[in-house]
């Protein structure tokens, strides 16, 4: 029978009553679900063919509340954190087909999850395959560098690390010999997730941005993914591509998963691109003729701005993200920005994998592939057309215990 819990004042209770106090109140759901004071005492209950979520919103809830979450049908059930609101646990948030576990508020806004049977890892195939060891803990590593499937054999989770390709370098058309050194590439913006799998997925990798020259503007890096079916589960975006001048327009570092730098060119100050994530921007230019351009925003931090003094530095690229802290035994870096040409020495592209910037007169020079690096700027040469470096690669990661 249903137990009358929550109890009111005044209730008087039957022996079959008190008897079933024990028996959980189910709430079943058939799709994606936001979490009521109602259910405090209850089991929700999630029977859903395809990936949902148990959204937990803010004030909601008081202290010591408890709800049992539980997943009956295929689909993985996440528990979500609603704005403002922290979940911890020491598991997963996600629930495999039967997995649950109970849910207690610590305050209005902060929760933890004791897993009474979260999702394991799955297992798949596909790209280039090793055994790694991170933080005592071994795993099967899958690298992809070109486009390719990542075939699941076993349902599960997987940890996937992310970037896009980077940005192309800013570059000069030499119509009328104003203008200086032009601004770095962003590099490729990068994302870690942990997500469930129990279908096979298509990995894209987004190819680098190319270097700005006189046909060729859209500079920009482009987006790796990785899709189940129609919908993108993972998307890392592409970097900004470094501004450049063409004799009648010029242009500041573009948006993109790290800003591009900004052109230092005919006595007017271009701003670096912002980041997607409001954060890594690209560095300014010089604001002038023959000054520096700004550095491509990096992965873990903002490009430099170029120099101001005609003749002066372009600012280096932002340092990139160490890779080993998701793949173990690696000191390489990846989605370092490009650069920033300029009349002096050209900015250094970041973490040693950007593309450098082109020194007085060159042209900027191009991120490695699979690096999601900035290409390099370019400087000027009076009237000779100069181009930016095209920018590296993206790469994803996968692994699985």
């Amino acid at each position: 029978m249903a137990t009358p819990f929550p109890f009111g004042s005044g209730n008087v209770l039957t022996a079959a009553q008190m008897n079933a106090i024990t028996t959980l109140p189910i709430n079943d759901q058939t799709a994606s679900y936001v979490a009521v004071v109602g259910d405090v005492g209850k089991r929700i209950v999630m029977n859903v063919a395809t990936a949902n979520t148990v959204t937990i919103n803010n004030s909601v809830f008081s202290v010591g509340d408890t709800i049992f979450i539980a997943n009956k049908g295929a689909g993985s059930t996440t528990l979500t954190a609603g704005v403002g609101v922290t979940i911890n646990t020491s598991s997963s948030l996600a629930l495999a087909q039967h997995g649950g576990g109970t849910l207690v508020a610590l305050s209005a806004s902060v929760f933890t999850f004791f897993s009474g049977g979260g999702a394991n890892y799955g297992a798949a195939t596909g790209g280039s395959s090793s055994s790694i060891n991170v933080g005592g803990i071994d795993y099967t590593l899958l690298s992809f560098t070109t486009d390719g499937t990542l075939t699941v054999t076993k349902s599960g989770l997987f940890d996937v690390l992310a970037f896009g390709g980077g940005g192309g370098g800013g570059g000069y058309n030499g119509v009328d010999g104003t203008g200086g050194g032009q601004g770095g590439g962003g590099a490729g913006g990068y994302t870690i997730e942990q997500i469930y799998l129990a279908a096979n997925a298509t990995i894209t990798i987004g190819a680098g941005g190319v270097g700005w020259n006189s046909g060729q503007q859209n500079n920009y890096g482009y987006p790796s993914k990785l899709v189940v079916g129609s919908t993108s589960l993972v998307v890392a975006a592409g970097g900004g591509g470094g501004g450049g001048y063409n004799g009648d327009s010029f242009s500041g570092g573009m948006q993109g998963g790290c800003g591009g730098g900004a052109g230092g060119m005919v006595n007017v100050y271009k701003t670096g691109g912002v980041s997607n994530a409001g954060i890594y921007a690209g560095g300014d230019g010089g604001g002038g003729l023959g000054k520096g351009g700004g550095g491509g925003g990096g992965a873990t931090a903002v490009g430099a701005n170029g120099s101001t003094t005609s003749g002066g530095n372009g600012g280096a690229g932002g340092a990139g993200y160490d890779v080993s802290t998701f793949i173990g035994g690696s000191a390489l870096y990846k989605a370092g920005g490009g650069g920033g040409g300029g009349k002096g020495t050209g900015g250094a592209g970041g973490s040693s994998v950007g593309g450098a910037g082109a020194s007085a007169t060159g042209n900027g020079s191009a991120a490695a592939a699979n690096t999601a690096s900035g290409g390099g700027g370019s400087a000027d040469n009076s009237t000779a057309v100069r181009t930016g470096g095209a920018g590296g690669s993206g790469i994803v990661y996968v692994r699985f215990k």
